[in-house]
């Protein structure tokens, strides 16, 4: 029987909220008579604006509020981008559905000028170290402006900070109406994607049945093949969402490859391999690729990051 209310947990910027009332919209279609609200959360990352995120934490930065005004009783779900979801949850709560996922590549804004075709010395604004050193591996040349706030803010700081380009998720590009911005979309080859980017993660109490049946329908199994592959090799790795680690699974059938990625911050020193296997051993593939990286030169890399970041 379908619950009478939902409650549904969000931040309050342009994109969460999209994504957040698409859920809602989704509940309404499915369950007619349910009435679902929206509850507006603010979080430590969106209130610390003027400090790039891998010297806050990096972990939990966007969810920790979320997920106390859920085991407070005060909202039944929560909505979140998956690449900002840590592997680890509050006793009790968890991810039960990842949805579909959106183009799930790293765009480039720049007035309409090629990655290969941006002058030299550009600057290029990017709020994740990920980016930053991907690209530092092709263009050593290039110029990186840590770049904070909602999307449409870091489209502006385009003009505003004088910048050549700015890297922002195809995925909230595309669902905020502003895909023709894009100068273009970057392949794998050159910008591997955050893990989870372009899914979104729906997180509840996990021993409370009602809701998760639901909820049910939102899971995309693929897609929770994939992510759950490549939040398996972050966990293993012990990285927050902030750290120059990337991967990306990609389903056919009955089979996933998982590629994975670790580098320095200067993009000086990369490591990179892939995996192929059942999908559903997705969670033993991406713990089996994270030990090979780990085991070929990423544990070191990874050390010498952690110890970077926390000397700022």
């Amino acid at each position: 029987m379908a619950l009478k209310q939902l409650r549904i947990g969000t931040r309050a910027s342009q994109l969460a909220l999209w994504q957040a009332n698409w859920v809602k919209s989704e509940l309404e279609k499915k369950y007619p008579g349910m009435e679902v609200t929206l509850t507006k959360i603010k979080t430590i990352g969106d209130k610390i604006l003027d400090v790039p995120l891998a010297q806050v934490g990096g972990k939990g930065l966007f969810v920790k509020e979320i997920e106390e005004a859920m085991l407070r009783g005060e909202i039944d779900i929560a909505v979140h981008s998956m690449k900002d979801v840590p592997t680890d949850f509050p006793e009790g709560l968890g991810l039960h559905c990842i949805t579909e996922r959106e183009d799930p590549r790293d765009a480039l804004i720049s007035n309409g000028v090629k990655f290969a075709d941006l002058p030299k010395g550009a600057k290029i604004g990017t709020s994740a170290l990920r980016r930053q050193a991907q690209l530092l591996k092709l263009r050593p040349d290039l110029q990186m402006v840590v770049i904070r706030g909602n999307v449409e803010t870091r489209m502006k700081k385009l003009e505003t900070e004088g910048l050549d380009g700015v890297i922002l998720a195809a995925a909230g590009l595309n669902r905020l109406g502003f895909a023709d911005s894009i100068s273009e979309l970057l392949s794998a080859e050159i910008s591997l994607p955050a893990i989870g980017q372009g899914a979104l993660g729906i997180e509840c109490d996990l021993s409370n049945e009602a809701v998760k049946e639901t909820i049910a329908f939102f899971n995309h199994a693929d897609t929770s093949y994939a992510v759950r592959a490549e939040r398996a090799l972050l966990k293993r790795c012990e990285g927050g969402c902030q750290v120059p680690i990337a991967a990306f699974g990609e389903v056919s059938g009955d089979q996933m490859t998982l590629t994975g990625f670790i580098a320095s911050v200067d993009g000086s020193r990369t490591l990179k391999e892939s995996i192929t296997g059942p999908v559903h051993s997705c969670e033993h593939l991406g713990c089996e690729l994270a030990e090979r990286l780990l085991r070929n030169g990423g544990k070191e890399i990874l050390e010498e990051v952690y110890q970077r970041e926390i000397g700022k």
